[in-house]
């Protein structure tokens, strides 16, 4: 008997999804918001073999509620101008999935969110400037599965910038490197592991610039999301006490 086919993998594609009802630039270049457009990017390269749902901020929990995250193996994560506006409560929930393995791919300005921050245990502080720079993604680690056919380099030709220095952990596996028409240059493809997790962050995609249809890019969220699928067929909730300097294991030892 042949096996049977691996079951689609389970994305949820978050968006704070202000800028979109500002009107302007953003809703014309992603009248379906910037949620929409990452999530037709996955499924445009995983097909069948990935069922994509979206949540945004102003749902209910944010649409992060205990039994969509439950039924999330990846979680994607654009955010810009309302980091704040996101419940303590939702971020130690995604927290608490990420260490027990969900996959988490956070998104240019999502470096400043609460989610990356808290996992990363820094600032995440970097360097910016937007005037439609040309952005080159370099690959500097072609064997890592996020760079699997992304173009080397990946051209945009309109992004914003972002330099060093990045205030963030070293990567476990840095992927891509970028650099600007200014002479910047920026670790814009990082991967970490937490707990049972893996983090993805990838900087491309201002709300100013069309990159999310950029194909290049559309790869590399596919590529990302299939690289941080849980190991296991099934996630497992840890054994979690919270207390103020973080989430511990049954025997006391950090999770």
């Amino acid at each position: 008997m042949s096996a049977p086919p691996p079951a689609p993998i389970r994305v949820t594609v978050w968006n704070e999804g202000r800028h979109e009802q500002e009107g302007g630039r953003t809703a014309e270049l992603y009248p379906d918001g910037i949620h929409g457009a990452v999530a037709s990017g996955i499924t445009e390269h995983l097909g069948s073999g990935a069922v994509v749902r979206t949540a945004t901020l102003d749902e209910p929990e944010h649409g992060l509620t205990e039994s969509v995250l439950a039924g999330t193996d990846v979680l994607t994560w654009w955010g810009h101008i309302a980091h704040d506006e996101v419940s303590d409560e939702v971020v130690a929930r995604v927290q608490r999935h990420v260490l027990a393995g969900m996959g988490l791919v956070v998104l240019h300005s999502g470096h400043f969110s609460k989610i990356f921050r808290t996992l990363m245990g820094t600032t995440c502080s970097l360097r910016w400037r937007n005037g439609t720079d040309r952005e080159l993604v370099w690959t500097v680690n072609p064997s890592h599965p996020v760079a699997a056919g992304v173009p080397h380099p990946l051209i945009i030709d309109e992004q914003e910038m972002y330099g060093e220095f990045f205030d963030i952990p070293a990567p476990d596996e840095l992927v891509f490197v970028s650099s600007f028409s200014g002479g910047e240059v920026f670790r814009s493809g990082c991967a970490f592991r937490r707990g049972k997790g893996k983090i993805f962050y990838f900087s491309p995609g201002d709300q100013d610039y069309p990159v999310y249809h950029h194909p290049g890019v559309r790869r590399v969220l596919a590529n990302a999301v299939t690289w941080a699928v849980p190991a296991a067929p099934e996630r497992r909730e840890p054994e979690l006490t919270r207390c103020d300097s973080g989430w511990f294991g049954k025997e006391g030892t950090p999770a």
